[in-house]
């Protein structure tokens, strides 16, 4: 009898292990995807799982202590260590961060993420609003910038020529839907993209990392105007130099030494050098430009962004830019290896890169 009860007490165990492998198949989550990068790549663009892990290594103290769970769309928010963490959701943290980058790699709708992830569409909102805030506060608040000394002591061979460039700048936009009032159709119509967008500004700093990102602008705006109001002024020292493109004409607003391609102007043909820094710059800008592909590979980005989210979309942008250091290993041609690990606060990515 006593070996009987042992032999379904044995039963009753399996039984249970069997239905929490399931139900753990069954609810989508970290878990889940752990055995495949191809699928970490997919959900979250980290480059593996690995890289998905060290990542969370990194945000998971600030998460458990700094932040703060926004239960209502219209709520201010204010970035506040005092301020103590309430729980909302039944997801752990680290799922509602995948949720969180599904939404922005993938694209995926609310209803979608849901559906998933068993819980409800305003749930799934709340969660993607507190993590936009959340790493946009985390992350943004190194504010990225790297010390001239330290951009000078990683320069990649590609720019001894330029060696003191600080950093690379460009311009990109996202498509928005197109407002009903005539002057803001104006404002935000970009001639560039024959559509309304919003526009922004990216730098990278030569050895690969962004560096800088600006606020989210009307289409309408020209690469100088947003460049007067990004603030990245007040930041360049007469020892440096910015490489950017024909259209930034901003050698009167700035001390430093502007690289950028050669104007024809009045001449017939440019000279033999202007053709040779005009082939190197070009060289050179193929990287930032590259960047800026990582930044706007996530679906999110592929449709016209509504107006109903204009308020949150410079937040999502800015962290879609900053993951961008984090995801990646570098970029092919630039010498980044575990540098960005110190630069873009985490010693554990270190390790992988």
């Amino acid at each position: 009898m006593a070996d009987e009860n042992e032999a379904l007490k044995m039963q009753v165990r399996e039984r249970q292990l069997q239905l929490e492998v399931l139900q753990l198949r069954s609810r989508f989550g970290i878990q889940r995807l752990a055995g495949s990068d191809e699928d970490i790549r997919f959900y979250t663009r980290f480059a593996t799982y690995k890289h998905f892990l060290a990542f969370w290594k990194l945000v998971e103290p600030a998460a458990n202590t700094k932040m703060v769970r926004i239960t209502n769309a219209n709520s201010a928010i204010s970035w506040d260590s005092s301020q103590p963490t309430t729980t909302t959701t039944t997801l752990p943290p680290i799922d509602e961060l995948l949720l969180f980058l599904m939404h922005l790699s993938v694209g995926l709708h609310l209803r979608d993420l849901a559906e998933r992830f068993g819980i409800h569409r305003t749930t799934v909102s709340r969660i993607i609003s507190t993590w936009t805030h959340f790493l946009y506060q985390l992350l943004g608040s190194k504010r990225l910038w790297i010390p001239h000394k330290v951009v000078r002591a990683h320069l990649p061979p590609e720019f001894s020529a330029f060696p003191d460039t600080q950093v690379v700048l460009d311009c990109t936009e996202v498509f928005c839907q197109t407002p009903s009032s005539l002057l803001l159709q104006s404002e935000a119509f970009s001639t560039y993209k024959s559509h309304a967008t919003f526009k922004a500004m990216i730098g990278m700093a030569p050895h690969g990392a962004i560096t800088f990102v600006s606020g989210l602008y009307a289409g309408s705006m020209s690469d100088r105007e947003i460049f007067k109001l990004s603030g990245i002024v007040s930041l360049l020292t007469p020892d440096m130099a910015i490489m950017v493109d024909k259209g930034f004409l901003v050698d009167n607003l700035v001390q430093c030494k502007v690289y950028r391609p050669a104007f024809l102007s009045k001449q017939t043909q440019m000279s033999r050098e202007d053709v040779r820094q005009t082939q190197s710059i070009a060289r050179l800008r193929v990287h930032v430009e590259r960047c800026i592909r990582r930044v706007k590979e996530n679906k999110l980005f592929d449709k016209a962004i509504p107006l109903s989210v204009c308020g949150s979309i410079e937040e999502l942008f800015n962290v879609a830019c900053f993951l961008v250091n984090y995801q990646n290993g570098p970029l092919p041609g630039s010498q980044l290896t575990g540098l960005l690990s110190d630069l873009c606060g985490s010693r554990v990515l270190a390790n992988i890169y």
